[in-house]
């Protein structure tokens, strides 16, 4: 699957990847042939970024 476009569509499969299968950002990146910074950017322009001790992308407050 590609990474979705639509940046709520793409929080949500990011922040379902992390939960279930990868134990980083990086890592979610390399299984699914994506860009880290992209999906960050991308992220960061809809109001979340990526928290690595939680592992998955927050609201920034």
């Amino acid at each position: 699957m590609a990474v979705p476009k639509d940046p709520f569509i793409l929080l949500s499969w990011a922040n379902m990847k992390l939960r279930d299968l990868y134990p980083s950002l990086e890592e979610l990146a390399a299984g699914e042939s994506a860009d880290a910074a992209e999906i960050s950017t991308r992220l960061e322009a809809a109001g979340y970024f990526y928290d690595s001790a939680k592992n998955q992308f927050v609201i920034r407050a």
